[in-house]
């Protein structure tokens, strides 16, 4: 199923413009914004959650205090569609099915919804003193980890027993007064479980009703689990499991988006786009920063024509809530680049983020995309150009928008692994009526609506790259119309154009 909606898309947590979801409506619907989106990602914090900036869900219900059922609805009115995260891994210790479990244990209807972490592992292992059953290597060997130590919480049920639960992600354990202990985490679901297949079609139908046309699967390719396997994307199992979840969408007529990081040398992107699936161009954020540094186009054309001759769809990025991507470079630019990139990035104030403090095992840099290009106005506003004539729809995180700065004060109030805060920063009202008076957030605006609204921005659309020198253009045709990018990383110039075939009109230009 093609995706017939390419305008762009705006993503931001819903109190990251004002405070609320309502005031974020406030923008779309304001005169200088209106018409610049047909499509908004929501993160998770729409949801009931507890931890992680949303990606600890408690349930799927919205969670009435920073968004209401109505902001929905006037978002429809508005004619913008969803994109919603679904968290296929894990739920919250506070959702009602782990405290189900807490409160009942073997007598609960959902013990077997989560993951029993030395059930799983019988007969592999030895009892550490803490009653947590250790895997011997050769069952662990392979196994991929996303922190240090084995992935489990180890909880108190209401009558005193204790009992580890796989924990891939994050936990927090408080004490209080009375010695009481309070849990947060993110507990790994069995999707061997009839109830959970249940709550996932539940949940799919749920956002589907929300206004959802794209559910991003998080973590989607940690759920498949097996004793021995490296259990992150197993093979087949992650596909079969993929497969499951299409078939529970269909009737609700969702596009899925798998979510993954993974160098390009492997081909996961590959193997998802055979599959059906739309890709998340997580390569776009780091070739656009590698064509201002090398002052060329030539890797921006390579990828485009491998999309444009494979066919597949994406969905495109510069910023976003995580950090920018540069393991997924491995293997299309060569290492030397990447690390010049790193270094790069690093020396404009940006923060590298390492696997479990494993060195370049994941190439994440952590800071504005704006802050990432050298606060450069000319460069951002050439920047959303290109992203917005690339083929793909394309996603536009808010700060970006606004052109914001890394927000060294928002990671030291984060404390420890805090980093992620340096793009996150919330505006208030006054920020953002003052940002949309600057040329920079103006311009932006300007190419948005444009792409927004011009016909030639169609699935159907034949598009053209080339690159010559330092130069780079882009070429859409489609609808009786011709919109064309040429560009010149030299001096960040640029003009961008739409006209009409029959008659060759010029309909639309903005150059700098």
């Amino acid at each position: 199923m093609a995706v017939q909606n390419l305008g762009p898309m705006l993503n931001a947590y819903p109190d990251s413009l004002g405070g609320t979801l309502s005031q974020i409506v406030d923008f779309l619907e304001s005169e200088q914004v209106r018409g610049a989106f047909t499509s908004f990602y929501i993160l998770p914090s729409l949801y009931r959650t507890d931890l992680d900036r949303g990606f600890s869900v408690i349930d799927y219900a919205i969670n009435g205090v920073i968004a209401k059922e109505e902001d929905l609805s006037r978002l429809r009115a508005l004619g913008i569609d969803l994109k919603l995260d679904f968290i296929l891994n894990h739920l919250s210790v506070q959702s009602p099915q782990f405290q189900d479990l807490l409160e009942k244990g073997d007598a609960s209807p959902y013990k077997d919804f989560f993951i029993d972490w030395n059930k799983f592992w019988a007969g592999c292992g030895e009892l550490n003193d803490e009653g947590v059953l250790v895997p011997r290597q050769e069952y662990i060997k392979d196994m991929f980890f996303r922190k240090p130590g084995l992935p489990v919480l180890v909880v108190e049920f209401a009558d005193g027993t204790k009992k580890p639960y796989w924990n891939t992600f994050y936990q927090q354990v408080d004490t209080d007064e009375q010695g009481k202990k309070r849990y947060l985490g993110q507990m790994d679901l069995n999707i061997h479980s009839p109830l959970v297949l249940e709550f996932y079609q539940n949940t799919l139908k749920t956002l589907a009703g929300y206004g959802a046309r794209i559910v991003r699967l998080d973590a989607f390719a940690y759920a498949p689990k097996e004793v021995g396997a490296k259990n992150f994307l197993n093979d087949p199992g992650t596909w079969d499991f993929l497969q499951q979840i299409t078939d529970m969408a269909r009737p609700y007529q969702l596009e899925l988006l798998p979510e993954i990081h993974a160098s390009y040398s492997e081909g996961t992107y590959k193997t998802i786009a055979q599959k059906g699936y739309m890709v998340y161009d997580f390569f776009l954020p780091g070739l656009v920063l590698d064509a201002f540094e090398e002052r060329s186009g030539q890797e921006l054309k390579r990828w485009a024509d491998e999309i444009l001759t494979s066919g597949m769809e994406t969905v495109n990025m510069l910023g976003c809530h995580d950090g920018i991507p540069l393991l997924d470079l491995k293997g299309l630019l060569p290492e030397e680049r990447i690390q010049s990139l790193i270094s790069t990035l690093v020396g404009r104030g940006g923060f590298v983020k390492d696997l479990h403090g494993a060195k370049n095992v994941y190439y994440q840099v952590n800071a504005t995309y704006f802050s990432a290009l050298g606060e450069d106005d000319r460069r951002m506003v050439l920047a959303r150009a290109l992203q917005l004539f690339f083929p793909g729809k394309p996603q536009v995180w808010y700060l970006d928008l606004f052109a914001g700065k890394n927000d060294y004060a928002a990671m030291e109030r984060a404390g420890a692994g805090g980093h992620k805060e340096i793009n996150r920063t919330n505006l208030s009202a006054q920020d953002v009526a003052a940002a949309l008076e600057r040329p920079v957030v103006q311009r932006q605006l300007e190419l948005l609506r444009a792409r927004a609204k011009f016909p030639v921005f169609c699935p159907q659309a034949e598009i053209d790259v080339d690159a010559q020198g330092t130069g780079l253009s882009i070429t859409w045709r489609g609808a009786g119309q011709t919109a064309s990018l040429r560009c010149d990383f030299s001096d960040s110039s640029f003009t961008a154009a739409i006209r009409e075939d029959a008659s060759g009109a010029l309909l639309w230009q903005l150059s700098q």
